[in-house]
């Protein structure tokens, strides 16, 4: 394409400038969230003298109609016509007026703050379902902003994100702001911006500028790109396809094309994102700390989130993969579940004027096009950018194949052709790192976070995998865990419920049987046991628990047992009580112990750590069923 006015007014159009917001719509309820969104909403609207709306949507019809349903339900006494029409009046008075003067008070709050910053106001008292009202309101093209709490006055202490707050976010077309933390205030915080590339990521990066800019806190902008997917991809391919299928598919090209693009060339797209912001930056005249994460985009940038505190994270609503039907991105979604500081959803474009610019003055020839459909569909649009840069950077208006090619090798520097590959060979872990990733309970979970640390050691010149290599990948996981300690025979428990005499029916013992049982040390190990062998009757429609039954039961323990091999350091004391326990299920309360004791940091189980390990699966009364799940 040639360079036209058209595409000059575009690249003219397409320089940075301070975002605002003229008009802020508040969501309110009473609720601390809400409360919180009104004080950081008027923050806003004080930087560009905006007008705010407060809202609140209240059920009338609703209250109505459920009232009519539940009458036949009332007491005798209101059962008669004349005490039913009293009720029903008194029931349409409380509606039709409480309602609208709850909504009033809440809604005054707003007023209030307003006035004393001298802030323009109007209320919006809305009746009908509160998300469609909500939503319908801040889509009426009133609004450039919505501001709404996470949370609201039904929240309860497992609650991470409300359901109208959620639905809300989904639908809305402007920009919204979403408070996670009612503590804390936003302008007084530092501001992390992710960008991806797409347009929406750098409508949100100019928001940022302009509040850090404003209120003079520290501005993070972040990048992130996932390396380790199609590697884990590729190697369960390869578990399933047939030879004949694998030379179909050409697997091999395929996967050596994918790790060339994927372990080089998207690291420097991503880092080309970030050297677009810092050159934004220096035209805004705003100072901003970058960083290039790599994995799981909103595990790392959550990850980031701890690590750095910020009071507000400013994401695109959708990312660079999306189409016209994406309502919100992946990344986008569970950041806004997940992290503790508010969200802003960037709902605004832009497209920085290098990008346009080189879109729109260079061309691509027959054959550079038809080399670019070799590139995998996904990345494809990344790689075509970062082809782009190197094209400018190098003074160029038009793209031959051999462009394609030069960018390419600078891009993924990597060797292409298979003589120069070097042989897998197989990695070495260390102790720590084999008894970290031993944690991880789900087979498959376990066996992709090898992979990917494996990955990570490689692209960091080793050829060993430590600790540091696995953190990144477990290090969120293993915080959103349930802290409690599992009984060794029972790593599930957190998710099951013990079985006892009183909500199943009883189930004979023979005499030779109990006499069995008693050998098992009293306390909570014979009363688990019991609980145990007792279910697995039941699981197999035994009529009475024999000696035989036992031993099915002892086997299916015992073959997890034997499998276990020891990772730590014992105290001879320790030892000697571990000895001490029956050998088909020694095995698993050593795993057992030595994984909770990896979890605490604990290098050498004494007698004691055993002890308070043994209290904690006492408290949970629970048996291992299948050990090595």
């Amino acid at each position: 394409m040639s360079l036209t006015e058209e595409s000059i007014a575009l690249d003219h159009a397409s320089a940075p400038k301070p975002q605002r917001y003229d008009s802020i719509l508040i969501g309110v309820d009473a609720s601390d969230h809400a409360n919180r969104g009104i004080k950081d909403a008027l923050d806003m609207a004080e930087i560009w003298q905006s007008k705010v709306s407060g809202a609140h949507v209240y059920a009338a019809k609703l209250h109505d109609q459920r009232f009519r349903q539940m009458e036949g339900g009332l007491p005798e006494k209101y059962q008669e016509e004349q005490e039913l029409e009293k009720q029903r009046d008194i029931h349409d008075d409380l509606i039709t007026k409480g309602l609208s003067v709850i909504t009033d008070s809440y809604l005054d709050q707003v007023e209030l703050g307003c006035k004393k910053r001298n802030i323009f106001y109007d209320a919006r008292s809305l009746e009908g379902k509160n998300y469609v009202q909500l939503v319908r309101e801040a889509n009426s093209g009133n609004y450039d902003l919505l501001v709404l709490g996470s949370l609201g006055l039904g929240a309860v202490q497992s609650s991470r994100i409300g359901t109208v707050c959620e639905r809300v976010a989904r639908r809305s077309v402007i920009d919204s702001l979403v408070i996670k933390n009612p503590e804390r205030q936003i302008k007084k915080s530092p501001i992390v911006v992710a960008v991806d590339g797409s347009p929406l990521s750098y409508g949100g990066l100019l928001t940022g500028y302009t509040l850090a800019k404003e209120w003079d806190v520290p501005l993070h902008v972040i990048s992130a790109y996932d390396p380790y997917y199609h590697y884990v991809a590729f190697n369960r391919i390869a578990g399933v396809l047939s030879e004949e299928a694998g030379k179909v598919f050409r697997f091999k090209e395929q996967e050596k094309l994918h790790e060339d693009i994927i372990d080089a060339g998207l690291a420097k797209i991503y880092q080309g994102h970030l050297e677009v912001a810092q050159s934004l930056a220096e035209e805004m005249g705003v100072d901003i700390t970058t960083r290039l994460l790599d994995g799981k985009p909103y595990e790392v940038i959550q990850q980031y989130i701890e690590e750095t505190n910020p009071g507000l994270l400013i994401l695109g609503k959708t990312g660079i993969h999306a189409d016209d039907e994406l309502d919100i991105g992946g990344n986008a979604e569970n950041l806004l579940r997940n992290v503790s500081c508010a969200v802003l959803l960037s709902h605004r474009g832009y497209t920085p004027a290098t990008e346009t610019l080189a879109e729109s003055t260079t061309s691509w020839t027959v054959q550079a096009e038809e080399r670019m459909k070799g590139i995998p569909e996904f990345v494809r649009s990344m790689a075509r950018l970062g082809i782009l840069r190197y094209a400018q950077e190098q003074g160029h208006t038009v793209i031959t194949e051999s462009i394609v090619a030069e960018a390419t090798r600078d891009l993924c520097p990597v060797s292409t052709s298979s003589e120069e590959s070097e042989p897998q060979t197989p990695m070495e872990w260390t102790t720590a790192a084999q008894a970290l990733l031993e944690t991880i309970e789900d087979p498959g979970q376990r066996e992709s976070i090898l992979m990917k640390a494996e990955k990570k050691a490689r692209q960091s010149g080793t050829r060993e995998v430590d600790v540091t290599h696995l953190r990144s990948f477990i290090s969120v996981r293993e915080e959103t865990q349930d802290s409690e300690a599992k009984c060794p025979f029972n790593p599930s428990s957190s998710d099951q419920t013990s079985v006892t005499s009183t909500d199943q029916p009883d189930i004979e013992w023979t005499r030779e049987a109990k006499d069995r049982l008693e050998k098992v040390p009293a306390g909570f190990m014979r009363n688990m046991t019991q609980t145990r062998v007792e279910e697995f009757a039941r699981k197999n429609s035994y009529a009475a628990i024999t000696p035989e039954v036992m031993s099915e039961k002892y086997a299916e323990w015992n073959e997890g047992s034997q499998t276990q091999e020891q990772r730590l350091n014992w105290h001879a004391d320790a030892k000697s009580r571990l000895e001490r326990i029956p050998p088909f299920v020694r095995g698993m309360v050593m795993r057992e112990v030595e994984s909770r004791a990896i979890k605490q940091g604990v290098d050498l189980v004494t007698a004691q750590f055993m002890t308070e390990s043994s209290g904690s699966w006492e408290d949970n009364m629970k048996f291992h069923e299948k050990p090595d799940e």
